[in-house]
């Protein structure tokens, strides 16, 4: 799937107050979700020795979604596309490594 394609289809199911007019409920859930995360991945430590089986990857997956479609709510409110935000962190990431 490509950037634009999962945007557009996520905009879709983007249903929240003042929506285009509102960055802070994208990124308040993007907060939360990351918080997810990271709440799995330290359990993965504490519970699991570090392993990570397949039920984890299946959360993972699950939670890192939510993320994308938080990230993707917030480019919207902004005005941008997920592709143009992708461009913008490759080249600076090249620029900080010297390539």
């Amino acid at each position: 799937m490509r950037f634009q394609d999962y945007q557009s289809a996520a905009a879709k199911t983007a249903l929240y107050p003042k929506r285009l007019d509102n960055l802070e409920y994208p990124t308040l859930g993007l907060a939360g979700e990351a918080g997810e995360v990271a709440n799995i991945v330290k359990k993965i430590q504490r519970d699991h020795g570090g392993v990570i089986n397949d039920e984890i990857r299946a959360k993972l997956k699950d939670e890192l979604g939510d993320v994308l479609w938080y990230i993707s709510a917030c480019a919207d409110e902004l005005g941008l596309s997920l592709e143009e935000i992708a461009e913008f962190n490759v080249g600076k990431l090249a620029k900080r490594h010297g390539a």
